[in-house]
């Protein structure tokens, strides 16, 4: 097959979305099809095998370009990474499935509905859900999402697969400056860019009030923010103030931007990791997937919707929006050794749900019943 993505962000712009079109579109092309991405003009040629174009805005031309890069590399299918921060906060990327002349497919990532303009009110559920029904085939990413909208007809629910695939990390000589910070310590972890639904102020919160006979350390991996959420910035600047208004400057670590073998290394080192996100744990969150990737003993929120892979034999669950929780569990878990030992085993057995392999396969086989199906309708 001859496939398109059109994407909002790709390397070397930074965000999950960026790094996993990039590794869907290479495991892809490496079983034999040609891959073609249409994103933003900070997205550049990473590989030979996947031509990458890049577009000015995303404005309300976009469908004709669309159909004229469609058009130019002959596509069969266009495949379009949705979340609802990308593609500059546009409405027209919503109506791309009206005016496309190739199957369009949509992988929804996320169906948190956009901000629009004050006041928009129903408007913005209506657009995402336009969107979702407008196009010929779509992918859901978590069971949040599928439970939502999946009854439409042509859809299926595929999950991510983590952006940090490095099996054997290899640490380099700027880690070993922070791992001398970390000697001794019982290390905390948490990966992904400073973003309010990830509840980062709520584990800052709860630092204080954990009891432990160790010296605790916070390890905030990865970079600060990236180029979706603009609110992001001013989130990790009120990260800031809190961290100052709480006198933990010495007790907590950024790593910064980091390559992929350094951040599977920094989270084998973390003792537990902890993502206490606001909307409820989810296989949406990249984040997650790499904690799980790496075999990291993982506190997070308690879901939103039953997801039964997502239970306390695997996670220790704590309520949203509650430091004091987060505080208990780190305690019990840094006071009993055997607990840790026995949620990092039912997380090495869940690892197995989340291979490439899998993804590509499902991808691949939609990809083709959706080809069938227009070709069908002709």
């Amino acid at each position: 097959m001859r496939i398109g993505f059109i994407t909002g962000e790709y390397p070397p712009m930074r965000g999950g979305i960026a790094t996993f079109t990039r590794i869907l579109g290479t495991e892809l092309a490496r079983t034999g099809h040609q891959i073609y991405v249409l994103t933003s003009e900070d997205g550049q040629q990473q590989d030979d095998q996947i031509q990458v174009d890049t577009v000015k805005n995303w404005g309300w031309r976009i469908s004709k370009h669309v159909n004229r890069w469609a058009d130019d590399n002959q596509l069969d299918i266009v495949n379009l990474h949705y979340q609802t921060a990308a593609f500059s906060m546009s409405p027209w990327i919503h109506f791309l499935p009206d005016l496309a002349q190739v199957p369009l497919v949509t992988t929804l990532h996320d169906l948190r509905f956009p901000y629009l303009f004050p006041k928009a009110g129903p408007l913005r559920d209506w657009i995402v859900r336009h969107l979702a029904e407008r196009s010929d085939g779509r992918i859901f990413t978590n069971d949040e999402d599928q439970q939502t909208i999946g009854d439409l007809p042509r859809s299926q629910l595929i999950r991510i697969g983590s952006n940090i695939r490095t099996d054997i990390p290899t640490a380099e000589s700027n880690t070993s400056i922070i791992d001398e910070r970390l000697r001794d310590a019982f290390v905390v972890g948490y990966f992904g860019f400073i973003n309010h639904s990830k509840g980062l102020d709520d584990l800052i919160r709860a630092l204080p009030l954990i009891h432990i006979d160790s010296t605790i350390k916070l390890l905030i991996i990865g970079e600060r923010h990236g180029h979706s959420d603009p609110t992001n910035v001013q989130y990790a600047q009120e990260i800031d103030d809190l961290i100052a208004e709480y006198d933990l400057e010495d007790q907590i670590i950024f790593t910064g931007y980091l390559p992929e073998n350094d951040v599977a290394a920094y989270l084998q080192r973390c003792d537990l990791v902890t993502l206490p996100y606001r909307d409820g744990a989810s296989f949406r969150r990249g984040t997650l997937l790499a904690a799980i990737e790496q075999e990291c003993v993982i506190i997070t929120t308690e879901p939103t919707v039953p997801i039964s892979s997502i239970n306390e034999n695997r996670f220790a669950l704590v309520p949203p929006y509650r430091p004091d929780k987060i505080a208990e569990a780190i305690t019990k878990l840094a006071n009993d050794p055997g607990e840790r030992e026995s949620l990092q085993d039912s997380v090495r057995q869940l690892k197995a749900e989340f291979t490439w392999e899998t993804i590509v396969q499902q991808t691949e086989d939609f990809f083709q019943d959706v080809i069938r199906w227009h070709l069908a309708q002709s």
